[in-house]
């Protein structure tokens, strides 16, 4: 577990190949994305790390409902019951009305190269033995409203990775919480570190990634905080050309 301080009030935590986010509000604490389910007590460590508690955390804001994303969250609110908060459509997601996510046998092809083997070890040492999750106690929120959350965070819409799939805005801080509509590394991808999307492998829509990239485009901020990679500094229309121009990557 790394964590690094993109700003006074957010941290961004990075665990088994996945991000997640702390926003603090005097001791009050948002949680965005919650890490692989073995990534359980890095979460909570991250939460030490910055001189906070579970009990201090008083929302956890889902971008999308992948394993990786939320795998922590059973275990957090076991210890510590709090509500997550995700866009209608991903709330339908998280509690498994459908199923958006990659494949064992998609899995199985990426074993074809270092890199890919690499990786497909490494997710299931993060995953095993909870190799599937539903969260049935998710609250849907209307996306472009401000919540009564640490930070005052702000659903944005921006499907194509899942069909609900929904970035975080704090504009008091000009931080934009991405999830996986714009990353900026991935063990599959051979773009290094830059503004990119996923591999496609890992996308549902990416014709409406696309689209999701000029709602961004458009967006009052000039710090990233992705779902996977460092952050980003710089202006998002600017980002989001790099992410374009870089196309979907090669794995």
């Amino acid at each position: 577990m790394e964590i690094t301080r993109v700003g006074d009030d957010v941290h961004l935590v990075t665990g088994t190949n996945v991000n997640w986010a702390l926003v603090t509000e005097g001791d009050d604490v948002t949680l965005v994305d919650a890490g692989y389910p073995n990534d359980a007590k890095a979460l909570l460590a991250s939460l030490e790390g910055i001189g906070r508690r579970p009990e201090d955390v008083r929302a956890i804001l889902l971008t999308h409902a992948h394993l990786d994303h939320m795998g922590g969250i059973p275990a957090f609110r076991a210890r510590h019951p709090v509500p997550v908060l995700t866009g209608e459509e991903e709330a339908r997601h998280a509690r498994r009305e459908y199923l958006e996510q990659i494949t064992p046998v998609q899995m199985l092809r990426e074993c074809t190269r270092g890199a890919g083997r690499r990786w497909v070890r490494q997710t299931l040492r993060a995953v095993l033995p909870q190799a599937s999750m539903r969260l049935s106690d998710v609250t849907a929120v209307a996306p472009d409203a401000a919540l009564d959350v640490p930070g005052g965070l702000v659903p944005v819409a921006t499907p194509g990775h899942t069909r609900g799939h929904t970035a975080w805005l704090m504009p008091s801080a000009g931080v934009l919480f991405s999830g996986d509509a714009l990353v900026s590394a991935h063990p599959l991808s051979r773009l290094g570190t830059r503004a990119q999307l996923l591999p496609g492998v890992f996308n549902e829509d990416e014709a409406q990634m696309a689209r999701s990239l000029e709602t961004i485009a458009g967006l009052a901020a000039d710090t990233v905080v992705p779902g996977h990679g460092p952050h980003l500094r710089g202006s998002l229309p600017g980002l989001v050309a790099d992410a374009l121009a870089a196309g979907p990557p090669r794995h």
